[in-house]
């Protein structure tokens, strides 16, 4: 009998196994963003991506190509120089780019995303527009003009610092990344 209980215990250890809930993904990372195809290698400099347990929402899904499936959109982290940024896997499987992660998002003079407190979609249709001048003023809604408003063509990422002015969207604009600054 003492044996069967070993055998059994023993059989459920061995079966048990912990599951990581870290997802890790090596990558390599060389520019602003890194567009991977199945099964391309783009160099030898790997980096381990992790998702960050620092921000509270740290996944959403959007349709930013408008193709009907929902992109993946996740902050991540390189645990090479713990910096913070954005991965997106593409609804078809196709393609997944990477933004931050100690390389400029954008041009927006800024290389992770720590600051980021909301995380959230833009909905497809929603008008938006820069609301910051070229030297970096606040203008009130009454400034924009109504040619300089953007209807956005699919969803986009809105990202923006949680107690303070700063931030704003990232969409597709005829297949290239843009930048709307919101406060």
């Amino acid at each position: 009998m003492k044996f069967k209980i070993l055998l059994l215990s023993a059989f459920i250890f061995i079966s048990c196994k912990k599951e990581s809930t870290t997802d890790k993904t090596p990558v390599a990372l060389k520019d602003t963003v890194v567009t991977i195809e199945e099964n391309e290698i783009i160099n030898d400099d790997f980096d381990t991506i992790v998702i960050s347990a620092k921000h509270k929402t740290n996944k959403i899904l959007c349709d930013l190509d408008g193709d009907g499936k929902n992109e993946t959109v996740e902050i991540v982290r390189s645990t090479n120089n713990d910096k913070s940024g954005l991965r997106i896997i593409f609804g078809n499987g196709n393609r997944t780019d990477y933004f931050g992660m100690g390389h400029n998002i954008l041009g927006q003079g800024f290389d992770e995303i720590d600051w980021a407190g909301v995380f959230e979609k833009a909905s497809k249709g929603n008008i938006v527009w820069n609301n910051v001048n070229e030297d970096g003023e606040i203008m009130g809604d009454e400034e924009i003009k109504e040619e300089d408003k953007i209807k956005l063509p699919n969803d986009g990422i809105f990202i923006h610092a949680d107690e303070s002015c700063g931030g704003g969207i990232i969409y597709l604009n005829n297949g290239k990344y843009d930048w709307v600054q919101q406060e």
